[in-house]
């Protein structure tokens, strides 16, 4: 398939559109050509009110907003598969489940952040539970993850246009995406440059990511725009 080429600017930020028929992609290309990258125990100062590296957080502490009760229930799942090696809350995980409440919308908060967060000194490992458990399943975090874990900070805002096509708008994550939480924030992570230190642009450090959200044709199409004719 082929796809026509137009670069438009959009409140200021360039963006890329890829009009895949039944969706309108546009894509900022700014950040990702941004050497963007996760500094999670590498410095990440966290989401709370004051910048806390040392509790190794990361965009953990308020725990995670789960996209549907299918969403919900696939987390749930994986979660009982997970042993107490990998799964530092694994107790309180079998004991009071791992929803904050009844509608399963989102994750609990245990010791100050999402249950599935072993905190720095865990034996198991620091970090996402899901994500070791993937990664020792030898399987993509993607596919065990929820959806506003694996997906910052990339966003997208959808929108109806013209003719019944849905407009994406995939963008970096700001602060103010996360709501009236991100006005007590002592840091973001996409703003400043401390976590622009990447060594390859968002278009590939992301390209799993992206390629989950935009589907494998947009992708490839976006990627061959922003990547650099060689010499």
């Amino acid at each position: 398939m082929g796809y026509s080429r137009r670069t438009i600017v959009f409140v200021d930020t360039e963006l890329e559109q890829i009009d895949a028929g039944d969706t309108l992609w546009r894509f900022d290309r700014s950040f990702l050509a941004s050497n963007w990258t996760c500094i999670w125990g590498r410095g990440c100062h966290g989401i709370l009110p004051e910048r806390s590296s040392h509790l190794g957080h990361g965009c953990c502490s308020l725990g995670a907003e789960l996209d549907g009760i299918d969403e919900a229930m696939m987390v749930s799942a994986l979660a009982d598969t997970i042993g107490p090696e990998l799964f530092e809350h694994h107790a309180q995980a079998r004991e009071d489940g791992i929803f904050s409440d009844s509608q399963r919308t989102n994750t609990r908060v245990v010791d100050g952040a999402c249950i599935f967060l072993n905190h720095p000194g865990f034996a198991g490992g620091a970090g996402c539970a899901l994500h070791l458990a993937a990664l020792a399943a030898t399987e993509s975090p993607i596919d065990w993850k929820p959806s506003v874990c694996w997906q910052l900070p990339i966003k997208v805002d959808w929108e109806m246009g013209a003719n019944e096509v849905e407009v994406a708008t995939v963008r970096g994550w700001t602060r103010s995406d996360w709501g009236a939480d991100g006005d007590a924030m002592a840091w973001c992570c996409t703003e400043g440059d401390e976590a622009y230190v990447g060594d390859r642009p968002v278009i590939e450090s992301l390209g799993e990511e992206l390629e989950s959200i935009v589907g494998t044709p947009v992708y490839l199409e976006l990627r061959r725009r922003l990547t650099p004719p060689g010499p």
